[in-house]
């Protein structure tokens, strides 16, 4: 996996105040967790953007204050209102011990289904896996050129040395669904076949008179009063 370097500065300031001054001069509080000790930190908030507004995902190597840390973000906080990154936690690694971290799904392919008219339908942006740190890949690819309308690809499908995945085995990552139904018809049979409880052509309806029989005699007049 990729890594990013990002510098910092240790801080014994932990009150709110001081937290609070530090935003104001553009820093963002930081904590490295998982090794011997915790580490309090600071970085401005412009050397996290690399890290925080993409997709990929990346390990970090933090060096603070002279001092190297291979480190991944664990969790970030954002202001509720200006989206302001106000907090962010990273773990660090040891090349000896698994570490658990989502990465993105990358789609690659064009899916037989999709050219039958069928929909691509894309459940997953990312997976939780667990692997030793030098086994971490950038992404996970996943090749759909042989899915037919009706088809998925679920977690249980995935298969990648030295990975764990940690998703429920039957979660749908991708699938391809039928876009909208299609009623065949045959333009002669429509226009030929009667409709049900309807007579066949040629033939006269009930009460009608057959062809060529003469047609019923009128109804006899009312007999004239007698005056």
């Amino acid at each position: 996996m990729k890594s990013i370097e990002i510098n910092g500065t240790k801080r014994a300031a932990r009150t709110k105040q001081e937290t609070k001054k530090l935003r104001a001069e553009g820093m963002v509080p930081c904590v490295l967790y998982g090794g011997k000790d915790q580490v309090h930190f600071s970085t401005p908030a412009m050397n996290l953007k690399g890290l925080v507004y993409t997709p990929n995902v990346y390990t970090v190597d933090l060096n603070i204050e002279g001092t190297m840390y291979k480190a991944f973000m664990k969790d970030i906080q954002f202001h509720s209102l200006t989206d302001k990154i106000l907090h962010v936690d990273f773990m660090e690694m040891d090349d000896s011990k698994k570490v658990i971290i989502d990465i993105p799904v990358k789609i690659t392919g064009n899916a037989a289904g999709v050219r039958a008219g069928g929909q691509l339908l894309n459940k997953m942006r990312k997976l939780k896996i667990s692997a030793l740190p030098k086994d971490l890949p950038d992404f996970v690819q996943v090749k759909i050129d042989d899915l037919e309308i009706g088809d998925s690809i679920r977690v249980r499908d995935l298969k990648l040395d030295n990975v764990e995945f940690l998703d429920i085995p039957n979660n749908v990552l991708t699938a391809v669904k039928t876009a909208r139904a299609v009623v065949e018809t045959t333009p002669e049979a429509t226009a030929t076949t009667p409709a049900a409880g309807a007579p066949a052509a040629g033939t006269p309806a009930a009460g009608a008179p057959a062809a060529g029989a003469p047609a019923a005699a009128a109804a006899p007049a009312k007999e004239e009063k007698k005056k």
